[in-house]
């Protein structure tokens, strides 16, 4: 089941992002802070439950100055749990949520890093076009890889 995060998740939200290692959990709680606390938030925050828990995680935002353009600025999956169509999943349920909002382009954003390839063959496998490569944009020798979809016909 994919559902809207809600506050009680945030633990095992928390066990998620350590397992995946996308980035430290200690920083989740300052970027949901909006998202829980507000009303009007268009941030898009999306967990898959299993056996009551949550073993996802994703997390879209308007990218500012666009008209219907989202940015997808996490997606994480329990290690125990990958490999088997959670994160596939994900991607449809946030690529279709935002469709039926509106929502012209789906925008991606990733490292060049040789440890990131497999997040950039599932970008690919999930039809995202690689857009661009910024040199050195994380770090020296840290490519920042953008992929993009149109969600609309």
């Amino acid at each position: 089941m994919i559902r809207k995060i809600e506050k009680g998740d945030i633990t095992e939200l928390k066990k998620v992002l350590d397992s995946s290692e996308l980035f430290p959990s200690y920083l989740l709680d300052d970027m949901i802070s909006d998202y829980l606390n507000n009303k009007n938030s268009t941030d898009i925050w999306f967990t898959t439950i299993r056996h009551g828990k949550p073993i996802s995680i994703v997390y879209c935002a308007p990218e500012r100055l666009t008209n219907g353009t989202y940015n997808l600025y996490a997606i994480a999956v329990h290690k125990d749990q990958q490999g088997n169509g959670v994160g596939k999943k994900m991607m449809e349920y946030i690529e279709n949520t935002l469709r039926e909002n509106g929502n012209r382009i789906l925008i991606v954003e990733t490292s060049g890093k040789a440890e990131f390839e497999l997040t950039r063959d599932f970008y690919i496998k999930c039809n995202y076009i690689k857009q661009a490569v910024i040199p050195e944009f994380y770090e020296e020798d840290d490519d920042k890889v953008v992929f993009w979809k149109k969600l609309t016909e």
